[in-house]
C-alpha cells in the first residue's frame, strides 16, 4: 500500500468513528417548515398586484419599495426556517 492511499484509509475511518452523525435535511415534522420559503415566490410573482407607483414610500413607487420590503422578508424567513430546521 502506498503512503497517499494509507492517508486516505487512515482519515477516512477516523472520520467514521468521530461520533458525529451526518444531519438529515429536511425529518418527518420539519418539511413545513420549508413551505415558509414559497412566501416570497407568492409575494413576487403576481405582477399586476404591486405594478403601480402609489403609495409611494420616501419618494420611492410602490413597485421598487414592495420589491425590497421583500429582501428583508425573505431574510428573515430564511434564518427562521434555518434555525427550526437545525
Amino acid at each position: 500500500m502506498s503512503e497517499s492511499s494509507a492517508g486516505v484509509n487512515s482519515s477516512h475511518q477516523a472520520g467514521a468513528n468521530s461520533g458525529v452523525k451526518p444531519r438529515v435535511a429536511a425529518s418527518s415534522g420539519n418539511w413545513k417548515w420549508y413551505l415558509l420559503l414559497l412566501l416570497p415566490y407568492i409575494g413576487l410573482l403576481w405582477l399586476p398586484f404591486y405594478a403601480q407607483a402609489e403609495p409611494r414610500l420616501w419618494g420611492f413607487p410602490f413597485f421598487y419599495w414592495y420589491q425590497f420590503l421583500w429582501v428583508f422578508i425573505t431574510m428573515a424567513l430564511i434564518e427562521l426556517v434555518y434555525r427550526r430546521t437545525r
